[in-house]
């Protein structure tokens, strides 16, 4: 590499020029090579492979190999508007990193604990009609660990389980001898429509040790985050995330994940560009006078991203216990396209909404505002007016 960049070097002394360096993104092996050109001072840039793909067809003999890929990247670097990847602040990475590993964890626990369900499943069936919740952390977690088969819960001395019971559900001694009764009555039935396989018992153990391990995990991974904003809680991009964290139905971690994945707010011009930016785009398939209407996303953009969005637009169209919306437009909004749409598309309509409520707030830089459509048409059409 020394060798390299001496010869870059000496070409840019000889022929007066500065080099431009254009690099592939290649998940995590073009990083340390960037990371370097940029800590000589050359002027690095990052590809989309989806641009670079596009060079494979200009020979007609099928040859792939690294000299004709490089030459392909350098000649799509000699475009003067080749699109390229904003490269991220280090507090962007830090949190981004973050992040994608608490969705990463979080997914990991979701496996291990269908595993389990699995597991109950084939010997102590009647036992997740029980607990809606097998890992609660207080009372299905001490059942399993305490009286883990059927045989130990029969056999358990009765005000002793439900004394346990009554304090780990913090409930009174009638609701927890209630549930005593639907314990046994499903260990009974386990004893005839189960099959007692001893290693089952022991994976289940296991991956109750797991999960306890997953959480504490993913605590640690949230106290990080909490750490390193209210270290820079200064800094701009934190301040953007506070503004997210005003909008119903995004919370701590969602705007932090929001932010993350956006990165560089001032790259996006419109809210249609952070839209595509995120994959949610509709693809085009015309050809003609043929015009395909089983569109779908193009999910082109950063999948974390999209499962932020999607979960803030469920949240946003929930209702409180009162019967009111979280957010009481976009929950009629989704009513209105639900009656004429799938909801799966319903929601994707729903998600567009959130994101140009995401691209409003950070273009202001102001906390969210509810507005009717009414409303926010009234304020749109004072500037105009004035200037008319």
């Amino acid at each position: 590499m020394e060798r390299a960049v001496s010869e870059i070097k000496k070409a840019e002394e000889l022929y007066s020029l500065e080099s431009r360096t254009f690099l592939e993104s290649t998940g995590i092996y073009h990083f340390p090579l960037f990371c370097y050109l940029v800590d000589c001072g050359f002027n690095a840039s990052i590809i989309n492979p989806i641009i670079t793909h596009s060079t494979k067809n200009g020979n007609i003999r099928k040859v792939k190999n690294d000299k004709i890929d490089s030459k392909g990247i350098a000649k799509l670097g000699l475009s003067k508007d080749i699109p390229v990847s904003q490269f991220p602040a280090k507090l962007v990475l830090e949190l981004r990193s973050l992040t994608r590993k608490y969705y990463d964890l979080t997914d990991e626990r979701s496996a291990h604990i269908n595993k389990l369900k699995g597991d109950l499943h084939t010997v102590f069936p009647q036992y997740l009609d029980v607990f809606c919740d097998v890992t609660g952390k207080t009372l299905s977690t001490m059942i399993l660990r305490q009286y883990g088969t059927p045989d130990k819960i029969l056999r358990g001395h009765k005000k002793t389980m439900i004394e346990k019971i009554s304090k780990a559900s913090r409930k009174g001694l009638a609701k927890a001898s209630e549930r005593y009764e639907k314990l046994c009555a499903a260990a009974n039935a386990a004893k005839t429509f189960g099959c007692q396989i001893d290693s089952i018992y022991f994976n289940i153990f296991l991956t109750l040790d797991l999960v306890e391990k997953l959480d504490s995990a993913l605590d640690s991974i949230l106290n990080r985050i909490r750490q390193l904003i209210t270290f820079n809680k200064n800094e701009k991009f934190i301040q953007q995330i506070k503004l997210l964290n005003t909008i119903p139905g995004v919370g701590f971690l969602t705007a932090v994940t929001i932010m993350c994945e956006i990165g560089d707010f001032s790259a996006f011009r419109n809210p249609k560009q952070l839209f595509a930016y995120f994959g949610l785009d509709p693809e085009v398939n015309e050809s003609g006078k043929f015009v395909g209407t089983q569109l779908h996303m193009s999910k082109r953009g950063s999948r974390i991203a999209r499962r932020a969005i999607f979960a803030v637009a469920l949240a946003s169209i929930r209702t409180k216990r009162n019967g009111e919306g979280i957010n009481p437009y976009l929950r009629k909004y989704y009513e209105l396209k639900s009656g004429q749409k799938p909801k799966m598309v319903a929601i994707g309509a729903v998600m567009h909404k959130v994101c140009n409520i995401v691209f409003a707030v950070l273009r202001d830089e102001k906390a969210f505002e509810l507005r009717s459509p009414e409303e926010h048409c009234k304020q749109y059409q004072r500037p105009a007016l004035a200037a008319a």
